[in-house]
């Protein structure tokens, strides 16, 4: 590949990985959806399966950086976090699996069927949990279950999951909405490794481009962090600008799998 162009592929890597982070600390989620058609149509991977094994891998780090901080502020329920994410690992391991055996065109079309309906859930506000709800028991088959079939997502599509594994957290242990935040970290972490791990073995990452994303991730993230501590009363405007980036994104990604 000729210097200029290797030039042009990490500068898109960079900035991808960047945008991703910034999206991410800023609105706290909906940003690791963009790795992989950001990857895909900026950065230039050309195959599906190595763009969703290279940012199942940068998506990992992502979360494993913005946990830290969750864990400085005492905010992480270690035991539930600790059991979802082992849970989640084989749902990851064996999604991960499947959707290496699925066609390229037709994973990405599942996946922007995915981003679609990611997308209108963000539009929707997120309702307050009662407190008389969040102190009901729940049964212990809850968690296995709500664990297993969010990593089975996770590692399918190769994407973080956060916006599975939060509301799942908050039905399985009742936990109020931050410390459902924080300990979905620790899954997305857990299942961003796993199905990095698997496609890894199967020469579908691109290490280069992964490295460089995952610098560009880790500035994003301290600029999208700092940020948002003064743009915290416009969250939900933030929020609907993003989920309509995410639907634009959606339909773009369906209409190249579809036609193209």
């Amino acid at each position: 590949m000729p210097e200029g162009d290797m030039m042009d592929f990490s500068v898109a890597a960079l900035a991808s990985g960047t945008l991703v982070g910034f999206v991410l600390g800023l609105v706290g989620g909906g940003g690791s959806i963009l790795a992989t058609p950001l990857l895909l149509y900026v950065v230039g991977v050309a195959s599906p399966h190595v763009a969703i094994g290279t940012g199942a891998l940068a998506v990992a780090a992502s979360a494993s950086l913005n946990v830290a901080g969750y864990v400085r502020r005492g905010l992480v329920r270690w035991r539930p976090a600790l059991s979802f994410a082992g849970l989640g690992v084989v749902g990851a391991l064996a999604g991960s699996s499947l959707g290496k055996l699925v066609d390229g065109d037709q994973l990405l079309l599942a996946f922007g069927l995915l981003m679609a309906a990611v997308g209108v859930l963000m539009l929707r506000p997120r309702p307050v949990a009662r407190q008389a709800d969040a102190a009901s028991p729940r049964p212990q088959w809850l968690l296995p279950v709500l664990a297993v079939l969010s990593g089975l997502a996770s590692g399918f599509f190769g994407i973080g999951g956060g916006f599975l594994i939060v509301p799942a957290l908050g039905l399985a242990t009742g936990m109020p909405l931050i410390e459902a935040i924080a300990a979905s970290l620790v899954s997305v972490t857990a299942f961003g490794l796993a199905t990095s791990a698997n496609y890894a073995l199967s020469g579908l990452i691109d290490w280069p481009i992964a490295g460089q994303f995952i610098v560009g991730g880790f500035v994003g993230g301290l600029g999208g962090t700092w940020l948002a501590t003064y743009l915290s009363r416009f969250r939900r405007v933030l929020n609907l600008i993003l989920a309509g980036v995410i639907l634009a994104a959606a339909g773009y990604v369906t209409y190249r799998a579809a036609y193209l």
